[in-house]
Parts: C-alpha cells; structure tokens; sequence
C-alpha cells in the first residue's frame, strides 16, 4: 500500500463510547464519532473530555462503554509531558537500541542480534538529526541527558520521537504550551506537513488557524465546522446570530399565544354570563337554553384546548431556539477598579541581576502594560520571582511602589489542604462568606464546588480558583504580574480574560508565548530577554 493509499484509510471511529471516572462522575456517555485524513482541531470548554477522548484514542485509558477502532499506528503527544532527566536524547528518540547495535557494527561486532536490532534502518541517525533539524533542535547530541535540555525542547524531543516512528493517527494535547516563538514555530511547520490523521487540542489559535476542520465537542456530542478556526468563529456568529433571531421570533410566537388563550377565556366568560341572563329572564324554553348553553361550553373547550396546545408548541419552540444559544459559562474577572495615574511609579528595576544572569535596568510608570518575551530559559520566570521578592537579586535592586500580585504559571499560590473558599479567605481576611461566595461564583465556583479542596482541582479550575483569590485580596492589587495566564484556560476563558484585562486600569506585567493574547490584551512595551545581556540594560 503507497504512502497516500495507507493515510486515505486512517480513521478514528468511536461508536457508543462511554467513559466515567472511578467515582462515577461520567465524561463521555453514548459518544459517537468518526476522523479520517485531514488536521483536525478538537475544542471545547474545559471539561468537556479532550483529553480523556485522546486518551482513550491512545489507549491510555479502557472505556466504560462501547469501541474505539483506529486504522494505523498512532502517536501521541499528551498534555503534560514528564521524562525522567536522565534519560539520554536517543532513548526519548526510540532509537538507542537500533543506534547501540549500528554502532557495535561499524566497531567490528558482526553479532547476527546486532543485524536483526538495525533491520533496514541503517540511516537511523540521518533520519533522527534531520528530523531534531526540522523541529529547531540543531545543537542537541544524541548522547545527552533530558536533564540538559529545557523544557520546551523537551517537547520537541517527544514529537521528534512521534515523527520518526511515522504513526498513522497523532494526536496532540496542548502542544504549544510553555513552548517559545520560535518552538512554536517549528510545530506550527511540523503540523503544515503532517499528511494523514491528526488530532490537536489547543487553545492556541495561532496554531487552530492550520487545520481543516473544526470538531467542537459540547454537551457530549462534536459538532463540524469546515475549515480553520477563523472561519469557525465566522461560521459560529452567524448561527448564533440566526438563533438569537429565533429565540425572539419565538419569544413573540409565546407571547401572542398567551394573549389569544386570555381572549379565549374572556369570550367563555362572556357566553356564560349570557347565557345565565337568559336564563334568569326565561326568554327561551329551558331545553333550548340548556342545548345553547351545551354547545357552547363544547364550543368554549375546544377553543380553549386548541389555544392551550398553541401556546405548548410555542413554549416548545422557544426552548429548542433557546438552546441552539451558546451560553457557555466562563469566568467573569471582576478586577479591581485600580487606576494609577500616568506619571506614578509603579515598579523600578535598577541595576537589576537576577540569579540567572540577566541584567535589567527598568522604569515602569503609571497603566503601562509590559510583556516579557524571549525563548526558554532566558529567565522569564525568575525575574517575575525577583520581582516579587520571592528570589533575591544576584546584584542591583527590584522596587515595586504598588500593591501587587503574582499569577505563577505553576499555580502554587493555593494550599492543598484547604477547600477553595478557605483559600480565597486567607487572601481576604476581612471579607464576609457571602461575599466570598458571591465573587467565587463568578469564577464559576458555585455551592459546594467552592468546598471543594484544592488538591482536587484541575488546571483550568486551579487557574479560576487562583485568580479568584487575587482579586478579591487585600489591598487590591495596582500592578498585575501574570506568567502563561492562558496555558489552562478554554477559548470562552481566555476571551474573558482578555475582556477583564482591557477593563483593568492598573499596570501589567505578562510572560506569554501566544503573540495574539498579547495584541488582545493592549501591551504598550515589550522587554525580551533573549537580547538582554548582562552588559545591555533592559
């Protein structure tokens, strides 16, 4: 079979599949669904099953229910990635034993094990440098640890390991996150190149912008949108625009069905009064006005029925135009009106060396929004802690003149051991339960999700219940410092937060890899640190 016929027969099919967790909370119940060739981005609100799909696909996790039948090898990328740091580069690869037993050859060991290991892959290492070429990873031996390697080559690693194996089907949980632009431009190129199935969750739209079509899974079933996923969002504003049209074409439809089941009952009201008048002036024979009075409550009823299931099917109609409406919960960031004023200080950096040798000298003054960009492992992060005061300087000074608060990218503001309410307390100690609960709510921790404690919580949840306690703190914060914000957040969120972001009228400072996120989210300066040098203030 040539290379085109084998990824024309690629599939995914999944026929009533179920899946629920251990302690019965049900993620997919009767899930059907079909993938062949093509790039297909799968997207949905957090929680939705993304990755318990995928890894039910992978094989990662047995179904409750039903099948899942995939033609093809597949690989699979998932979301977070842990490798052992002492495994050497090769290992990660797949191909440390093929490269031992080549290597025991060509030293002059022509141990008939050794011939059976290579097989016909003589050119494994060709094929494993060019590939490590194509995903930016130039410099990288084979021969080197993980531990050696940041964290975002590591990913590269993993997906080098996929494409080297050529699987089938591959799958991709979250790929581009914590990766810097250039990764994540080499990704972006590895997926334009990808021929046969493949399957990314992402809420990088950067990255959504390369595939074919949409699967958009709500409520348990994928809904299809042809194409990328700007022409999802166009496609879903018109259908939504189309069903709010609906909802009030219904609304109308409700209301005028009411109006004519009120008249229905003031004509019936009407006809009894007549006809008790009749009857008590006795104009007619009482069998005549008994046979009169007959037909009309006949008459009346029917009436009155008719109308009645009027208004039921209108109801009907409104509720079904009512849910074709998205009203996807997402959070609603209240921030804290802080506006500083223009010329106030808000935050120095002198002379400033962080433990990781980057040097920056910096003023920022008044609402400016900062974003700190620059590859893996040039400090990003560390000088956000040094900022904070979390790390000491290596030399010089940070000062920050305002409240402020830090969102770390590793979530590790909350205490496990406490319910999400408790943590937003400690936060907040003057706060009242209700007003707690009240702002919670917004983060959609709602009656008991708000007891619950942390340790449970997924990311996008840690996220929300995070942000929740920074924002309800005290004093509330006037400089904003934020690291990968979007990395754990759904598309609806992420819209969120930015429209929270272009609400907040004091200073931020932002570590994001996703170049739209920073255009939405009004960044006036940007600082990148893969140019700063120890000799070159920032």
């Amino acid at each position: 079979m040539s290379t085109h016929d084998r990824s024309a027969a690629t599939s995914i099919v999944c026929t009533g599949l179920s899946f629920a967790w251990p302690d019965g909370t049900a993620v997919l119940d009767d899930f059907q669904l079909t993938i062949g060739p093509g790039r297909t981005g799968l997207i949905g609100l957090n929680g939705a099953g993304k990755s318990t799909l995928l890894k039910l696909v992978a094989g990662e996790l047995r179904p409750t229910a039903g099948t899942v039948k995939t033609a093809g090898e597949i690989g699979y990328l998932p979301q977070n990635l842990t490798l052992d740091t002492a495994l050497p580069v090769d290992e990660v690869l797949g191909i440390a034993r093929t490269r031992a037993a080549l290597h025991a050859i060509e030293g002059g060991d022509p141990s008939e094990a050794h011939f059976a290991a290579v097989g016909d892959d003589w050119d494994v290492e060709e094929r494993a440098r060019a590939t490590l070429d194509q995903l930016g990873l130039h410099g990288i031996d084979l021969d080197r640890t993980i531990g050696e390697v940041s964290g975002g080559e590591s990913v590269l690693l993993r997906l080098a390991a996929l494409l080297l194996r050529r699987p089938d089907v591959l799958l991709l949980d979250e790929p581009t996150n914590n990766l810097d632009r250039r990764a994540r431009a080499r990704l972006y190129e590895a997926v334009e190149r990808w021929s046969g199935v493949l399957v990314v969750v992402s809420h990088d739209r950067e990255l959504l912008d390369l595939v074919d079509q949409i699967a958009d899974l709500r409520a348990g079933e994928v809904h299809w949108y042809g194409g990328n996923f700007t022409a999802y969002e166009a496609a879903l504003a018109v259908e939504q625009e189309a069903a709010e049209r609906m909802v009030r074409v219904a609304e109308a439809d409700v209301q005028r069905q009411r109006r004519e089941l009120t008249d229905a009952h003031v004509k019936l009201a009407r006809r009894v009064r007549y006809g008790n008048k009749m009857s008590a002036n006795k104009r007619e024979p009482k069998i005549i006005m008994n046979e009169r009075k007959r037909q009309a409550q006949v008459s009346a009823g029917k009436h009155r029925i008719m109308h009645t299931e009027k208004l039921k099917e209108a109801k009907e109609r409104l509720t079904e135009a009512e849910e074709a409406v998205r009203d996807d919960e997402a959070i609603r960031v209240d921030l804290p009106h802080t506006a500083v004023p223009a010329g106030r200080g808000v935050l120095t950096l002198r002379d400033l060396t962080t433990r990781c040798g980057t040097h920056v000298n910096l003023e920022l003054r008044g609402p400016e929004r900062l974003a700190l960009v620059g590859p893996n492992g040039s400090g990003k992060t560390t000088l956000l802690r040094t900022i904070t005061g979390e790390l000491a300087p290596a030399a010089g000074e940070a000062v920050v003149h305002v409240p402020h608060r830090f969102l770390p990218q590793r979530l590790d503001v909350l205490d496990d051991r406490l319910t999400v309410a408790e943590n937003v307390a400690r936060f907040a100690p003057q706060a009242t339960v209700n007003h707690i609960r009240a702002r919670l709510a917004r983060f959609l921790f709602k009656g008991a999700r708000a007891d619950q404690p942390a340790a449970t919580l997924s990311g996008g949840e840690r996220f929300r219940a995070t942000l929740a306690a920074l924002m309800l703190a005290e004093p509330a914060p006037q400089l904003l410092l934020l690291d990968e914000p979007t990395n754990n957040l759904d598309l609806a969120s992420v819209r969120q937060l930015v429209a929270a972001l272009d609400a907040y009228e004091g200073a931020l400072i932002v570590v994001s890899h996703d170049e739209r996120f920073l255009t939405e989210a009004g960044i006036t300066r940007t600082l990148d640190l893969g140019e700063v040098s120890p000799e070159a203030g920032g």
